[in-house]
């Protein structure tokens, strides 16, 4: 009885193909780090408002 299976490993560009993952890049950061900035600039401004 015959194997159906294709074994990866048996050629170096199937091997490749095989184990090579798509990339995809990790969503940035930096817009809520500017948005916490921002918002604790703002925050701060109106505590100091308010004790004066």
């Amino acid at each position: 009885m015959s194997d159906n299976s294709v074994d990866p490993s048996g050629n170096t560009e199937a091997f490749q193909a095989f184990s090579r993952e798509p990339e995809t890049a990790a969503p940035s950061k930096l817009p809520y780090i500017i948005g916490g900035i921002v918002a604790a600039v703002v925050v701060i401004a109106l505590i100091a408002w308010l004790a004066l």
